[in-house]
């Protein structure tokens, strides 16, 4: 059986931010939009993701995952056009999304995206029925479980958290899984351990202590804007949690230039081998291959 490529992007952040009216601007988003007009409007460039994307395209992955922060400050005006990018990257069958803290950014509008993006969110068991995490999709060998810390924060800052009832259930989903012949992986978009605590998951303990119990084969995030990998406890070795920089950003002081990453999945005897490719842009905004290595 050929191997299976799944694609992972992260934090598009969709450039340009639309017009935004002075009652829109309270509270937290004051501060975003004023973040936005200052700096991040010159790092998240629409042309260098259209041609992140159009590269990722070209190599042709049988699946794409994003995992969160499609949008800026979660204004109304921002989500029609997400999802017309979205059906711009794939359709619901070959791309799974999941939410970022920006796409849940404030309370008036942090039911927006399940609404905007429902049919790229929704599991397999009952389409359509209304968004809940954690959700499971299987697309060849892949269970892909989705959960969501994306929860509206006090100004300056952008934690995220499951909670206990989403950490349940998830723990009842893996344990399902344990039997199947299936390459688990758990897309979020917070990293599981964070230095920052303004930008951590805040039950990170709690959910590292239930992939060390039941297990998955990989984690994949964003939310950081770096490249990252690191390896936690699981209940038969350990478990590789990858990490991607924005998809929309040239590199500006500590961070990298927009990447993606790509992961051919396959049946080796009893094990699986996945293999790791890293694309992204260089100085002059072109995309080529960073790095390529063996990750399992």
């Amino acid at each position: 059986m050929a191997a299976f490529t799944l694609a992972h992007l992260s934090d598009p952040h969709l450039p340009p931010l639309p017009e935004a009216r002075l009652r829109d601007l309270l509270g937290k988003r004051a501060l975003g939009y004023l973040n936005w007009t200052r700096n991040r409007h010159r790092y998240q460039r629409r042309e260098v993701l259209d041609a992140l994307v159009s590269d990722m395209q070209t190599q042709a992955p049988d699946h794409i995952a994003i995992t969160g922060d499609l949008v800026n400050l979660a204004l109304e005006a921002e989500f029609a056009p997400s999802r017309a990018w979205l059906e711009s990257v794939g359709g619901p069958e070959r791309v799974t999304v999941i939410p970022g803290n920006h796409d849940a950014y404030v309370r008036v509008t942090k039911h927006r995206f399940a609404e905007a993006w429902g049919s790229y969110l929704d599991g397999d068991a009952a389409p359509g029925s209304g968004v809940t995490f954690p959700s499971l999709r299987r697309r060849g060998p892949l269970a892909l479980i989705s959960v969501s810390s994306a929860v509206p924060t006090p100004p300056l800052m952008a934690t995220g958290w499951l909670g206990r009832a989403q950490r349940q259930e998830l723990a009842r989903m893996l344990a399902g899984l344990a039997g199947e012949d299936a390459f688990r992986v758990l897309l979020i978009h917070h990293p599981l351990r964070s230095d920052s605590r303004v930008k951590r998951l805040t039950d990170s303990a709690e959910l590292l202590a239930l992939l060390k119990q039941h297990g998955v084969d990989l984690v994949l995030h964003g939310h950081d804007h770096l490249h990252s990998t690191i390896r936690v406890e699981g209940p038969n070795g350990t478990i590789p949690v990858v990490g991607v920089p924005s998809a929309s950003a040239v590199a500006h002081g500590r961070y990298p230039a927009a990447a993606y990453n790509l992961f051919s999945i396959e049946r080796d005897g009893a094990a699986w081998r996945v293999g790791l490719t890293v694309r992204g842009t260089d100085d002059a905004l072109r995309i080529r291959q960073l790095r390529q290595t063996r990750l399992i």
